[in-house]
């Protein structure tokens, strides 16, 4: 609701410049731009209940607008616009309004719950009857689509103008670029206020949603590593089985060479055990081998016996 609301007011400046309105008023003042979170899950769940609330909310932030010296000067379906003189008074309304609608929606569940985004910005403007309108209306209203539900976003003009003054902690979140603004804009969040604790900031919601992208780098890092310590273990162990395949057909070569070489020393060690077997078999006693027994060639020659003469 928000973004049409600006892109209307964008429309109408143009129109505006365009046309060379005589007698147009400028000044320069603090807008405070508010809507509500999630507010289309809310009327599409239960559009009464969300109804009711909304405008006790909307009660309670008119009263601490004019209590704080300002206006409400448009409000469009869920969003609202306020003015306010000064920065300091801008920023404090915020943060009670924040404090505020807390207390209210602690009494609901969470899923029901009616949550305000607030930025705040200070800007030149410029005054079509009781309406604002141009740059500085539409950088609230970027500043507001950046807060978190519950939280609030300034510009570096008003964060300028209230640093040291209020009981806040800023968050500075650099440098952003939104949606038709030509610069870039300072932005910082309000990280904890005084009474109020810490409000809601861009990481501290990111660690309550689980990390948001972080956590599916994370994961995908993690995947990626488990993926790549997998091909690593296959790698390897296809390395260690060829050596190990390499390693056994060596070791199976060596064993035939040796088996070779010993059969080369040994050419009848084959028969003489199929002997052995046969005479085992067969029963019958090995014969016995004479050792030292000379040769027959080498056997000394007997005399001849003697013929001794007849005594006859």
């Amino acid at each position: 609701m928000i973004e049409l609301r600006v892109e209307q007011e964008e429309v109408r400046v143009a129109e505006i410049e365009s046309t060379a309105v005589e007698g147009l008023e400028r000044k320069l003042a603090t807008i405070l731009s508010a809507d509500v979170a999630e507010y289309g899950r809310l009327m599409a769940e239960d559009e009464e209940q969300t109804l009711r609330t909304f405008r006790g909310h909307r009660e309670v932030f008119e009263k601490l607008v004019a209590l704080h010296r300002g206006r409400v000067f448009n409000t469009a379906g869920d969003a609202i616009l306020a003015e306010f003189g000064r920065a300091v008074e801008a920023v404090r309304c915020a943060t009670e309004i924040q404090a505020a609608l807390r207390t209210r929606n602690d009494q609901l569940p969470e899923h029901r719950q009616v949550r305000f985004r607030i930025g705040v910005n200070l800007g030149d403007v410029m005054l079509l009857g009781e309406d604002l309108l141009g740059d500085g209306v539409n950088v609230a209203a970027r500043l507001q689509s950046a807060a978190e539900p519950g939280g609030i976003c300034v510009s570096g003009s008003v964060y300028d103008q209230i640093r040291n003054k209020l009981s806040l902690s800023f968050k500075p979140l650099g440098d952003m670029s939104f949606k038709n603004i030509p610069q870039a804009v300072r932005t910082f969040v309000i990280a904890e206020a005084e009474g109020l604790g810490m409000l809601p900031s861009p990481e501290r919601t990111r660690q309550r949603r689980g990390g948001g992208p972080l956590k599916w780098v994370a994961a995908a890092v993690a995947l990626l590593l488990v993926a790549g310590g997998a091909a690593v273990w296959t790698y390897l162990d296809q390395q260690r089985s060829k050596v190990e395949f390499a390693r056994e057909r060596r070791l199976a070569a060596e064993k035939l060479l040796a088996e070779g070489a010993r059969r080369r020393r040994k050419p009848n060690d084959w028969r003489r055990k199929r002997r052995e077997n046969r005479r085992i078999e067969s029963g019958s006693r090995p014969r016995k081998k004479c050792v030292g027994s000379p040769r027959r060639s080498e056997r000394k020659q007997r005399p001849p016996p003697c013929h001794r003469p007849s005594l006859s």
